[in-house]
């Protein structure tokens, strides 16, 4: 298996109970360290109650939105817990098939397996628009993937592109960053919010399955998922200014879907990631749009290669922490029914 965030330990997990001969991979120094490498002020944006692991849940109240070094630190506790067999430092560079096994090397050596599973996620590349070249040298941009805290940033007005989950949170951490007075923009489509309705919202997404999912998806039409812990008033009243989305540059400067300009000193661009699936070196898993061709985690026209912790896997909570338990359980349940007798990991 390759990622050992929540997606590849709730995988391992499901794994190690059925017996099954794993080993999960990672280029990370320490398990968790996806969720420490992210901004300062991060808490996630589902409550605790819809954020356990399988077999362990997450500490504190349920309606309590932890940080993301209370998760990261969950995740560890996790992998130690369970004794997964968890190898870090290990970063895959190509993966293959070579007869009745997948041969995956890496920067320590090469391991062959009956199975391979990916759990890598589908956000691994920042996404930002061509157009942001275009911007004047003068103009501090970033990636949220860099994003750490406000004083990061030079002095004078910032605009976040993107207004999802974190383009809203990263704004209201730089409107309400103490003994500073800085003016803060937020560019894009309102995206809405989900109702604060207690943990179990979010198990109803789960129960709506494959059809919730995909009805949602059409819903989105290429918009942000709805904001989970920012509520309707709260930029507002930070002082955090709403603009509609940015289409281009003008005169060095962001240009905005109305025709209007923008003057700022920085730019913070929450326009997501894409997926990087190049180093999985078999025909017809990626499509032209590289995402994997899959159907809720098993893809298709690749024996034994599957994926957990992907958008809409499954449901619309696929992706999130509390989501991918159920998914990777069916992964499992897939893989070791159909193949359980050509599992089996050895080192080359």
């Amino acid at each position: 298996m390759v990622g050992a965030g929540q997606a590849g330990l709730a995988a391992g997990y499901h794994l190690s109970r059925r017996g099954s001969d794993v080993l999960i991979l990672d280029a990370a120094d320490s398990v968790g360290d996806s969720w420490r490498a992210r901004w300062d002020s991060l808490r996630l944006f589902t409550p605790a109650g819809f954020n356990s692991m399988p077999g362990m849940p997450f500490p504190g109240p349920a309606s309590a939105h932890r940080t993301k070094d209370a998760m990261a630190d969950h995740l560890a506790r996790y992998a130690e817990h369970f004794a997964l067999p968890v190898l870090l430092g290990v970063r895959v560079r190509r993966a293959w098939r070579d007869g009745e096994t997948f041969v995956v090397d890496t920067n320590q050596g090469r391991w062959r397996a009956g199975a391979l599973i990916v759990a890598t996620g589908a956000h691994q590349t920042p996404a930002i628009p061509d157009f942001a070249a275009e911007l004047d040298t003068g103009v501090t941009q970033s990636h949220v993937g860099d994003y750490r805290r406000p004083s990061q940033l030079p002095a004078g007005p910032v605009l976040v592109v993107g207004a999802g989950n974190s383009g809203a949170e990263v704004a209201l951490d730089l409107a309400t960053e103490p003994n500073a007075a800085r003016e803060v923009h937020l560019a894009g489509r309102e995206v809405g919010h989900i109702p604060q309705l207690g943990p179990w919202t979010f198990q109803i997404l789960q129960r709506a399955g494959r059809a919730g999912a995909t009805l949602a998806q059409r819903g989105l039409r290429g918009r942000g998922d709805p904001l989970g812990r920012i509520r309707p008033g709260q930029l507002h009243a930070a002082g955090v200014q709403r603009h509609p989305r940015v289409v281009g540059v003008r005169d060095g400067l962001p240009l905005l879907d109305d025709g209007r300009s923008i003057e700022v000193a920085s730019v913070i661009w929450c326009t997501g990631f894409r997926a990087d699936y190049s180093w999985l070196d078999l025909d017809a898993a990626v499509d032209t749009h590289g995402r994997l061709r899959h159907r809720g985690g098993v893809l298709q026209d690749q024996p034994r290669l599957y994926a957990v912790g992907l958008p809409y896997q499954r449901s619309i909570a696929s992706h999130l922490v509390g989501g991918v338990g159920a998914d990777a359980r069916y992964v499992v349940n897939h893989l070791l029914t159909r193949h359980a007798r050509r599992l089996g990991t050895s080192v080359r």
